[in-house]
């Protein structure tokens, strides 16, 4: 596909995106106004439920197929030793995925979500019924060394993660999560962050797989030297992507803008989840309005990321495993807020005196 094409689709894509709709959203503020509890009193949840209906069209849209999209990738930036786990680790755990022994597949099932693992990027030949494979690359280069990918490849992959997202919608789905497995990946966020916000390499990068001062010294090193080398255009975030980026953070990109232009909510997982989210933000702001930022990481910059994109995350409970972990468990509270809003007696219907 040539890249003029591939730009066109990108522009098409992006005109899907629209405001949230205002009426509906109006709607769901009466109905909120007339539940038997003081004004506001339901907090984040109530912030939920005005922007489901805002993002659907509807009071009580049908949110009950629900996907994790795990995208997987490697990186070359690995061949640095800056994970204190092999890049052997990325197969291994998509089988993992796959088999439905990982973290994000226990946390799914408690949530009636599926688990949708995409293959856009993984250093191996993997085979299974369930994989989308959709492999661009066996990983990206070393970016330290130069560029990650070339720009067409960064925008190949962003298309992927629309089209998959396209795929899942006709499927029925219509609540979205994202999810990612790629060892490296921390180091690639770091430094997208670090190139679209214009904070320090030090205090983009985190412990990551739990890394030592030395190493976490060594992978702050790592980044400064891949954005020296390949000086990414900070007004172009597919530049950035491309140049210092991760095949999976392009994928999830794609899912977020896919998800929006079908007017279907996202909600978004971790660290690396926030840097594919801060892509599609550049790429279309109102793209923002149909997220839902579901943790704050462990990861020392994920506050300052969420800032720059945002968004304000509904948990707080230590966790830095990425997969969609944090994203899964969102699922429930965004089903408590639509239950609420269907559920509570009015204080007409309960016979309860106004304040």
């Amino acid at each position: 596909m040539a890249i003029s094409n591939q730009n066109t689709q990108v522009a098409l894509e992006l005109g899907r995106i629209r405001p949230l709709d205002e009426e509906a959203m109006q709607l769901t503020d009466v109905r909120l106004a007339n539940l038997t509890k003081p004004p506001g009193s339901l907090g984040k949840l109530e912030d939920i439920a005005r922007q489901l209906a805002g993002i659907t069209g509807e009071v009580d849209a049908d949110l009950s197929r629900k996907a994790i999209v795990v995208m997987a990738a490697d990186h070359g930036v690995c061949e640095e030793g800056i994970s204190a786990f092999p890049a052997d680790v990325t197969p291994q755990m998509v089988m993992n995925f796959l088999s439905g022994g990982a973290a994000v597949n226990v946390l799914a099932r408690q949530a009636g979500a599926d688990v949708v693992c995409v293959d856009i990027g993984v250093n191996a030949e993997l085979e299974h019924p369930q994989l989308y494979a959709r492999k661009l690359m066996h990983g990206t280069n070393n970016m330290a060394k130069g560029r990650a990918m070339e720009h067409e490849t960064a925008v190949q992959a962003l298309l992927t993660g629309i089209e998959v997202t396209d795929k899942l919608w006709e499927q029925g789905y219509r609540l979205f999560a994202t999810g990612e497995m790629g060892i490296g990946n921390t180091t690639a966020s770091a430094a997208v962050m670090s190139v679209l916000t214009g904070c320090s390499p030090e205090d983009a990068a985190g412990r990551g797989t739990g890394i030592d001062d030395a190493r976490l010294a060594h992978k702050v090193d790592v980044i400064r030297r891949s954005i020296a080398v390949n000086e990414p255009n900070a007004a172009d975030p597919l530049d950035v992507l491309s140049k210092v980026g991760g095949l999976e953070i392009a994928g999830l990109a794609g899912i977020i803008l896919g998800a929006a232009a079908r007017r279907c909510p996202v909600v978004i997982d971790g660290f690396i989840s926030s840097a594919a989210a801060l892509i599609a933000a550049r790429m279309m702001p109102d793209a923002v309005h149909y997220m839902i930022g579901s943790h704050l990481s462990n990861e020392q910059a994920h506050k300052k990321l969420l800032d720059a994109i945002g968004l304000s995350p509904v948990i707080h409970l230590d966790m830095r495993l990425g997969e969609g972990t944090g994203a899964a468990l969102c699922f429930h509270l965004i089903e408590a807020a639509q239950r609420l809003l269907k559920e509570m007696a009015t204080f007409d219907s309960a016979g309860v005196s106004r304040g």
